[in-house]
């Protein structure tokens, strides 16, 4: 079953559901909603703790400042920002009400929303429409942080992903953390299912989001961080939560997207400074900002820059003009690659960009099996009958559990496989050169004798009488995906 098959599939169950359920109000509710969720993009919700950086790293994506930085309320709201014609920003009520425009004004620091006098804990969600490339094939959410002093805060994040009667409204999460920590762990497991493809590890990543303090603002900072994503891309706990992890320095890839032509010249100036005055002024925070440590830039302007850039980000900038880049818009650009924001950009386009339709799929086939469960019906017997036929024919979702069952350490394979399995899965993307473990421009001779190659070795481990049952089953999936990729390949 492809893709567009599967998803052909699934609407006619919602809609064959839809039809069962037309005088439940609730469950009719659900179905209409998930059935306009495939025509929408991506949702992608960001959560993380408490000052994890997450609104820094949505405005990063988004290339604008739009999602506030400070501490201010609508930092504890759920607030969806997504592609329109026109800046509009729309209260939801928690009773249900009448949703409501509300009042907007651009800052320094994102937008500046006024609730209008409506308390925090009377707002369902914020609704912001703004026009951006970013935003068309991927809605954005921000979450208030796990982890507040405020309970009620935290549980607005808890609430709106792991909902305990409803299915959850983001089709993958992107989460942040400073370093590993057991409350990152165990809203990690809190998300992972065992539901519909147990898909979990699947749609949820990890980022390290201040990857430039962890070397307290070296210039090598972010090559320590990368290494200490790559121990926690191994860590057994880890891999059984989460597709991957990334280490992105939010900070700079914001100020790298949003760069300003006066901060441009203000930075040409500190580089202008002779080096061992430099170098004092770069020592630590407090020494960057004395009114009285240089004339020009001044104190001001140089707190500016401070909070734009961090230490890191004026070491990395003073190191780059230092070297030629003279350009602007290759300094912002080098700074954005450097923060690795588009490595971020790349995983997101491979692990959810690409799997757009099936965890579309999965969403409405888990609205579908509450339903069923939460009212059941005699007439609903045959919509049950389908779903699992769904699930069982289509070899997407039999990719999904079987990536999950082997990061989780349910299915065990000899170590020497366990990489080239997840990777013929699409794991690391479903891209068939990617699978295959060639480059992208690799020509199609050299991807199809790789396909055939990789479907003899699989399908050998799939009919050994040594194998045991388990890698026999798993090894018959990778067969499945080697047939796919070589249909994809036209032969």
């Amino acid at each position: 079953m492809t893709q567009s098959s599967l998803g052909l599939a699934v609407r006619a169950l919602l809609r064959r559901a839809l039809d069962v359920y037309a005088d439940s109000p609730q469950a009719a509710g659900w179905l209409r909603h998930h059935l306009g969720r495939f025509d929408e993009p991506l949702r992608l919700a960001i959560a993380g703790k408490v000052k994890a950086g997450k609104s820094t790293l949505l405005n990063a994506l988004v290339g604008e400042d739009l999602a506030a930085t400070d501490a201010g309320e609508c930092t504890r709201l759920v607030t969806w920002y997504q592609d329109g014609h026109a800046p509009t920003v729309t209260l939801y009520p928690a009773d249900g009400g009448t949703p409501h425009q509300l009042r907007i004004r651009r800052s320094e620091r994102g937008l500046a929303i006024e609730l209008g006098g409506v308390p925090a804990e009377k707002v369902d969600r914020l609704i912001v429409t703004w026009p951006s490339s970013s935003l068309r094939t991927t809605t954005l959410i921000d979450t208030p942080g796990i982890g507040s002093l405020s309970v009620d805060v935290s549980a607005r994040t808890a609430g709106f992903l792991t909902p305990e009667d409803a299915p959850t409204q983001a089709d993958a999460v992107l989460y942040l953390m400073r370093h590993l920590h057991a409350t990152d762990v165990g809203f990690l497991e809190s998300f992972h299912d065992r539901g519909v493809a147990r898909a979990a590890p699947v749609n949820t990543i990890a980022v390290l989001s201040r990857a430039d303090e962890i070397g307290v603002g070296r210039v090598d900072a972010l090559q320590s961080a990368r290494k200490i994503a790559t121990r926690y891309r191994t860590d057994e706990k880890l891999r059984g939560l989460c597709q991957t992890v990334v280490a992105v320095a939010g900070l700079l890839a914001h100020t790298g997207r949003t760069m300003r032509q006066d901060e441009y010249l203000a930075l040409v100036a500190l580089r202008e400074l002779p080096g061992e005055q430099l170098d004092r002024l770069l020592l630590s925070a407090d020494r960057f900002v004395r009114p009285e440590a240089v004339d020009q830039p001044d104190g001001e302007t140089r707190a500016r820059l401070l909070d734009r850039f961090g230490l890191f980000g004026l070491r990395l900038s003073m190191m780059l003009l230092g070297q030629g880049v003279a350009d602007p818009g290759k300094l912002a650009a080098e700074l954005v690659r450097r923060s690795g924001l588009d490595d971020l950009r790349g995983v997101l386009a491979a692990q959810f960009t690409e799997r757009r339709d099936l965890l579309k799929a999965r969403s409405a086939l888990i609205a579908v099996d509450l339903v069923l469960r939460n009212e059941p019906r005699p007439q609903a017997a045959p919509l049950a009958a389908e779903m699992e036929r769904i699930l069982a024919g289509a070899h997407e979702f039999a990719e999904l559990r079987l990536l999950s069952d082997l990061r989780s350490k349910v299915v065990k394979l000899p170590k020497d496989l366990v990489e080239e399995a997840e990777r013929l899965l699409g794991g690391d993307g479903g891209a068939v050169a990617t699978r295959l473990g060639l480059p992208p421009d690799a020509p199609a001779p050299e991807l199809r004798a790789a396909a055939l190659d990789a479907l003899g070795r699989w399908r050998r481990r799939a009919e050994s009488p040594l194998a045991s049952r388990s890698t026999a089953e798993a090894a018959r999936v990778i067969v499945r995906s080697c047939e796919g990729v070589l249909a994809r390949l036209g032969g």
